[in-house]
């Protein structure tokens, strides 16, 4: 089976071979590594598991980054999903509480999953399992939806960048969000071109966003945009199940993505130079973490 280049040729083998996402990505690394279906699906699943483990941790109790920072964030969303008071229902506010989870406790150098960044490691389980629950899927069927993610983060890599250095939080939290949105439309049963709508429609709405983290850590604004990246991702996919398309395809998305992050000044690609980190709360918060006050 050939490499697909672009989105539009993955979704035309596809199409040819009759496969979902997640089917091309399996036997693309059955090929490339050489080992068996059944190893594949069982690596997959301990990225699962780890997966759910740090999305669940910060719920269960405040979990505090080393810098302090950031933390206690997911268990109180947890409580407040307790209360019964939430505006946009259960799904949502746990998807947030789940991906904020994973970033505190990536903050507090626990075990996270980088998929596709450490920085963005909380829009994908969050995304993922939420769906999950909503969908009452599997784990054979959530490992397959990783797949799916696998696949489009394929194209991203060839073609764009995962890095908030090189191209802003849009290629870092923009990339997540539109894996796990293209991820969910699969396990909700969409079509490969259905999936790389919903990743277009998730780049033209974080197109530009700066990556500017508050004293260079990857904390403060990172791990609220990991609860934004996975609302976006669950309300794209239900856009996309509905039947709203993308008018821009992927592949143009990704180029104007990958153009635009290329286009970013140095200050607000990972330097901490500009954005957030540079307001007067920002650089007292600094001040604070390395003894500067």
């Amino acid at each position: 089976m050939r490499m697909a280049k672009s989105a539009i040729e993955m979704i035309e083998i596809c199409e040819e071979m009759q496969i979902s996402l997640s089917e091309y990505a399996i036997r693309r690394e059955m090929e490339d590594r050489g080992v068996s279906r059944e190893v594949l699906m069982e690596q997959m699943q301990e990225t699962l598991d780890a997966m759910r483990e740090g999305a669940t941790l910060g719920r269960e109790k405040a979990v505090y980054s080393l810098s302090g920072l950031i933390g206690g964030d997911a268990f109180r969303l947890e409580q407040y999903l307790a209360s019964g008071k939430s505006l946009m229902g259960d799904g949502i506010i746990k998807a947030m509480a789940m991906a904020l989870s994973s970033s505190e406790v990536n903050g507090a150098m626990g075990k996270i999953v980088a998929c596709p960044t450490a920085g963005s490691c909380g829009i994908l389980p969050a995304v993922i399992l939420t769906a999950g629950e909503q969908l009452e899927k599997t784990d054979e069927e959530l490992v397959m939806g990783l797949f799916a993610a696998a696949a489009m983060g394929l194209i991203i890599g060839q073609n764009a960048t995962f890095s908030g250095a090189e191209g802003g939080c849009q290629a870092e939290c923009g990339s997540a969000a539109a894996m796990a949105a293209g991820a969910v439309v699969e396990l909700m049963g969409g079509s490969p071109a259905m999936s790389f709508d919903a990743g277009a429609i998730v780049f033209k709405n974080v197109l530009g966003l700066v990556c500017d983290p508050v004293a260079g850590l990857v904390e403060i604004p990172c791990a609220k945009r990991n609860a934004s990246g996975a609302v976006s991702a669950l309300a794209t996919a239900d856009l996309v199940m509905a039947g709203v398309g993308s008018h821009i395809p992927f592949d143009d998305a990704l180029g104007a993505m990958y153009k635009v992050g290329k286009g970013l000044p140095e200050e607000l690609r990972e330097t901490a130079l500009g954005g957030m980190a540079t307001t007067p709360t920002g650089v007292a918060l600094k001040n604070k973490v390395f003894g500067n006050a």
